[in-house]
């Protein structure tokens, strides 16, 4: 791995701080977007280098290095002819048909691309090939990988110094597989509830979000003035969606963000600022319009604001298909979408026919081959930083095939930490901590139920079969702990006793329910929607209390949800979020250690305001808990 520490303008943690606010702060009283100070300086090798393969490239061969495919629709061969720059796995594609696959499969899927973008027979060049993965809260396509909560949980963490570990720990993983490059952080700053990505936000204030979208950028891709960035144990990271994604009318995902350019910098444009200004080397486009102008061809905030005032010299990735939505495009063919600022277009499909017409554009001077060269320059500028050219082969890398690092204890544990920091506690009426030598029920659909632990883009897109609409099944979630397995363990090894059946009588009964997986625009509620129906859950709990047993909720969600009829119903009600694969954190906190001492105390506390039932909009009144609320036993 080559390191380019000459190159690095390292400033002390508390001046690298204070220069990119002030920087910030000065900037916004006249104009919206701050010249952001990367750490990075080019590199004259670098550069030079650049100039050299550009020189040598064919129009062929330079938009190439402009598409990114989808495994499952492109061969090593295909990579080889057509000078592919990258490829992604999207949620749910796996290097087998089978995603309990062989681990090994994904490093050899790895090497076979690899090895065919080296291959330099036939007029090619070599130029190695960068695959891309949605990584977004663990390594979370790989069967048996730690998985870690959802952006959300996270947030009510708050704990910037576990963002770090969590990016470290997460880099592990991936790079065992051979892979590169992860699609995450997300750093959009969610304002409506309803839309179905709000999980993927840290906080409705942004000030949280773009404090922990820096610290697990450092983790993740390592920190630009010490001798990991971009080292083997680390990845290259994306910032994503650029801009406004989070802040759609009524949440609706990919439709429209109406705001003021300066709104639009302050509430949504400062995880930006903080990801460039710790080296973050891709920033995704977003799928959103801002005033009536899709973000994929909208060439001032692309090329003019982040590459030109705000000074990013990385490459911008495309989404998924992202391009095609631009008026006048399709999936086949955007000029449009080139000349705006994408350098990378993320086409999974059709990627064969975008290529063709590209060149076609090239060649017709539709798209000048000035923009083909600065974005072959971006891309290549990213490889090299990285250190693709030197690094040889995935598999001679430092961390791969080392399959005892996926799901490695070390990093479960860092996980375990997440969940049990990031559960937030509404009501505790004197039933919480529970004795461990108590007679508990365990009970809920969400009880012994890792699917619903971990939500969305979990081994699969929505966590579930899209045709069928089933729940993956349970061998997608090798070495997860639920939440009823930590329960029995903190119990039983006490001499209390456990059991799963309503029936009967017991000293408490934790009820465990909330969302079924989903993602992205599938997870999308209407004003009608935002209050949790009542269920089957909520009929057990009645029934519980009807019999004088005190009842702790515990909600997994994606979001806050209309439930004050179950909190108003439970003697303790506790909001877990998506907590991943360490069901057993959750015991953690609620079992007590000896009799009523807790083992630990609540530390979250509500990173977005908790709706009424009553509610049609989402960060609005009527509201039942205010952002930032939550209880502990100490207090």
């Amino acid at each position: 791995m080559m390191h380019f520490k000459n190159g690095f303008r390292y400033f002390g943690a508390a001046l690298f701080a204070s220069s990119i606010l002030a920087s910030c702060g000065a900037a916004a009283k006249d104009k919206a977007w701050p010249k952001v100070r990367s750490p990075i300086s080019q590199d004259a090798k670098i550069e030079s280098d650049i100039d050299a393969l550009l020189a040598r490239m064919s129009i062929e061969q330079k938009v190439g290095q402009m598409i990114q495919a989808e495994i499952k629709n492109i061969s090593p061969d295909d990579a080889a002819k057509y000078h592919i720059g990258s490829i992604l796995n999207g949620g749910g594609s796996w290097p087998t048909d089978k995603a309990e696959g062989p681990l090994g499969a994904w490093l050899s899927m790895a090497n076979l691309f690899y090895g065919a973008s080296m291959d330099e027979g036939d007029d090619r060049l070599a130029i190695p090939i960068i695959w891309g993965t949605d990584a977004v809260h663990g390594h979370n396509n790989v069967v048996g990988a730690t998985v870690f909560p959802h952006n959300i949980g996270l947030g009510a963490a708050n704990n910037p110094n576990l963002m770090r570990d969590i990016g470290t720990a997460t880099a592990r993983e991936i790079a065992v597989t051979g892979i590169d490059w992860t699609f995450a952080p997300t750093v959009a700053v969610a304002k409506d509830i309803r839309w179905g990505r709000t999980y993927e936000s840290y906080s409705q204030d942004s000030k949280v979000v773009a404090n922990l979208g820096k610290e697990i950028i450092l983790g993740l891709q390592g920190h630009p003035a010490l001798e990991n960035f971009l080292s083997e144990q680390k990845v290259v990271v994306t910032a994503k969606h650029f801009i406004g994604d989070g802040g759609t009318i009524g949440g609706d995902d990919q439709g429209e963000t109406t705001l003021s350019e300066m709104e639009l910098f302050k509430e949504h444009g400062q995880g930006y600022v903080q990801a460039l200004g710790v080296g973050a080397q891709t920033v995704m486009a977003s799928f959103n319009t801002w005033n009536g102008q899709k973000i994929h061809g909208h060439k001032y905030l692309l090329t003019d604001v982040l590459k030109g005032k705000m000074g990013f010299d990385g490459l911008v990735v495309g989404d998924w298909n992202g391009h095609g939505q631009i008026p006048g495009c399709s999936d086949e063919s955007c000029p449009q979408a080139i000349n705006a600022g994408i350098d990378l277009i993320m086409v999974p499909v059709a990627w064969k026919a975008f290529l063709e017409n590209t060149i076609r554009q090239v060649k017709a001077g539709e798209i000048p081959m000035e923009r083909i060269n600065d974005a072959v320059r971006r891309i290549l500028r990213v490889k090299m930083r990285a250190g693709m050219f030197e690094d040889g082969k995935p598999s001679a890398h430092e961390l791969a095939g080392r399959a005892k690092l996926i799901g490695h204890p070390d990093h479960r544990a860092v996980a375990r930490q997440a969940v049990r920091e990031s559960l937030v506690l509404l009501k505790n009426n004197s039933v919480l901590p529970i004795s461990a030598d108590s007679k508990v029920m365990v009970l809920g659909t969400g009880s012994d139920n890792p699917a619903y632990q971990s939500g969305g883009w979990t081994v699969t897109w929505q966590g579930s079969d899209l045709e069928t609409r089933q729940i993956n099944p349970r061998k997608y979630y090798k070495g997860h702990t639920t939440i009823l397995d930590g329960i029995k363990s903190a119990v039983q090894s006490a001499g209390g006793n456990v059991q799963t059946s309503p029936e009967g009588a017991a000293d408490v009964a934790i009820v465990v329910f909330g969302e079924a997986p989903y993602a992205e625009f599938e997870g999308d509620l209407s004003a009608t929607d935002m209050a949790l129906e009542a269920d089957e859950n909520f009929q057990l709990i009645q029934s519980l209390k009807a019999r004088n047993i005190p009842v702790v909720t515990v909600f997994l969600s994606g979001r806050p949800r209309g439930v004050d009829a179950l909190i108003d119903s439970s003697d303790a009600f506790v909001a877990a979020w998506l907590p991943g694969s360490e069901g057993a954190g959750v015991a953690d906190v609620l079992i007590a250690r000896d009799k009523r001492k807790p083992q630990n105390d609540f530390k979250g506390k509500l990173p977005f305001d908790w709706p009424a039932s009553g509610a049609t909009q989402a960060i609005a009144a009527p509201i039942k808990y205010n952002y930032g609320y939550g209880l502990t036993y100490s207090k």
